[in-house]
């Protein structure tokens, strides 16, 4: 399957310095009913953009009261949280961003290969016609919002793509697996956009490059590309979190 892992930065300045529209990336909270999915979905763009802070405690009652929900609402988006590995919920203490260091790093692409490789092998013994207009059709979309600077869309689009890619999975615990993931994937894809806008074109490449493998039904040069770019994005990731741990050493 194509890896997509959406590239998408870290905060807002960077945003900015990279040329992207970046208009509302946190749109205001405004419930239309106390749901604790919609709670966690703030909650979870709230810690990809380091609004919630690796390590930090996430106070409920406070959380309850910004958010204009019940204490219930947010303490259920928390176990939601907790099952997508964004936050641990510790006995008596309370929940805890967690933390984004090289082993948590490592662990989580290796496990992402480790599924994906797999989804890719049915995918690219199985796909149909369909499926390669609608994956190429989304590609295309994506090229378009790099070159209009779009990040949010681009992001989007990343994730309908690899969405779109599981279509063959067949496999509810796999398929599970993955959607847990994916929200982490996504918090260390922003931290990858440090290095610049070159992890979007690279992002592009190695998409195009999975296209052409699937249009080939070469499954051994498609597992090559999700490894190689896999790898290459988690090692831009430790990278990243090594120089800000650097700048906090100077500071």
């Amino acid at each position: 399957m194509p890896l997509a892992f959406p590239p998408v930065c870290a905060t807002i300045v960077t945003l900015r310095a990279l040329n992207f529209t970046t208009q509302n990336p946190m749109q205001p909270f405004k419930p239309r009913e106390t749901l604790s999915e919609q709670v966690a979905q703030h909650l979870e763009n709230m810690i990809a953009f380091e609004q919630l802070k690796s390590g930090e405690r996430v106070h409920e009652a406070n959380m309850a009261r910004q958010l204009d929900v019940s204490h219930g609402s947010v303490r259920e988006a928390l176990l939601v949280l907790e099952k997508r590995h964004l936050v641990r919920n510790i006995p008596r203490k309370g929940a805890f961003v967690t933390k984004l260091d090289e082993n948590f790093v490592r662990s989580l692409y290796e496990a992402m290969i480790v599924f994906l490789t797999h989804t890719s092998r049915k995918l690219v013994r199985q796909w149909q016609p369909r499926d390669m207009e609608r994956l190429e059709a989304l590609y295309d979309q994506m090229n378009e919002y790099y070159r209009n600077g779009q990040l949010m869309a681009f992001l989007d689009t990343g994730i309908e793509y690899t969405q779109a890619s599981l279509a063959y999975a067949d496999n509810y615990f796999i398929t599970a697996a993955i959607n847990d993931l994916w929200p982490s994937a996504k918090r260390c894809a922003f931290v990858a956009l440090r290095q610049g806008n070159q992890v979007l074109v690279d992002n592009l490449e190695h998409m195009r490059e999975s296209l052409d493998r699937l249009h080939e039904r070469d499954e051994e040069g498609l597992i090559r590309t999700v490894e190689n770019y896999a790898q290459q994005q988690c090692e831009q990731v430790i990278a990243c979190l090594e120089q800000r741990q650097q700048s906090a050493d100077e500071a």
